[in-house]
């Protein structure tokens, strides 16, 4: 499988103004995502069931403090 870069960067919905911004982008079978304060610190890629999987478990509050 080849690796493409990220396109179409935009900031999450669930992102706050504070310190816990994320940008999304598109992989050719996935998503990326990178911290939108740090965008020089790379970001980190997933395929599709992993992104939906990861939607549904924020969707759920599983990671709420």
């Amino acid at each position: 499988m080849s690796l493409s870069k990220p396109t179409g960067w935009r900031k999450s919905s669930r992102s706050t103004q504070q310190e816990t911004c994320v940008e999304i982008g598109r992989v050719a079978f996935g998503a990326a995502v990178r911290d939108s304060k740090d965008r020089d610190a790379g970001y980190f890629t997933t395929n599709g069931q992993q992104w939906r999987l990861f939607v549904t478990a924020i969707k759920a509050g599983r990671f709420e403090r």
